[in-house]
């Protein structure tokens, strides 16, 4: 084993590994850093694969703009060390199946791909004004339909967010307001206040 496929393995168990802990686990925020780490290492599979602008978007949109903005969320919501609620067994065994026909999928395209034996030292050559002109470009194989949804994200990822960590009361159970204080001789709350005015104003 080259010192490439080392690497490209082990960023692999890196991501895979962060990915699994971040839908796994039940503390909210911590399912945010998994998500984190799992992003910036596809951010270092674009840097091993050479395709430095790629790798600067994963980290610009999906690190410094997404995770930091779902973590802001549950900060906000006050529910940062949160548990979240066990998931009923309907709902994993649905998650697994998803799991095993999103691998049967990919293993199925690709099974099909004849990929090149011999590799390239730069694969994709591509300026970035070439990336900006198609990524804006409305004839065919333009991309700005795609960028135009894609700008959306940022604020789906906020909605999401807050709604998943938005703290809700449970149904039948009534909302405790704070009691009122009552002072030591049994009296009224307002003489009481009555008389702290008084003392403050002939103290001045």
């Amino acid at each position: 084993m080259s010192a490439t496929q080392f690497i490209f393995y082990l960023i692999s168990a890196f991501v895979l590994g962060t990915a699994v802990l971040a839908v796994t686990t039940r503390k909210i925020f911590r399912s945010a850093i998994w998500l984190l780490f799992s992003l910036v290492g596809v951010a270092g599979l674009y840097f091993w694969m050479q395709v430095e602008f790629v790798a600067a978007v994963q980290i610009i949109v999906y690190v410094g703009g997404v995770v930091v903005l779902i973590i802001f969320s549950i900060f906000l919501t006050h529910h940062s060390g949160g548990e979240l609620p066990r998931p009923p067994l309907k709902r994993t065994i649905f998650s697994m199946l998803a799991v095993l026909f999103g691998f049967a999928f990919s293993y199925n395209l690709i099974a099909e791909y004849g990929f090149p034996t011999t590799v390239a030292e730069k694969p994709f050559v591509v300026s970035v004004s070439d990336i900006g002109e198609q990524m804006l470009d409305t004839r065919q194989y333009g991309y700005v339909l795609p960028f135009e949804v894609v700008s959306m994200l940022l604020l789906a990822a906020m909605i999401g967010c807050i709604v998943i960590a938005m703290r809700s009361i449970p149904q039948g159970k009534a909302i405790q307001k704070p009691a009122t204080p009552m002072p030591a001789n049994g009296g009224n709350i307002h003489s009481v206040v009555e008389t702290k005015e008084s003392m403050e104003e002939k103290t001045t």
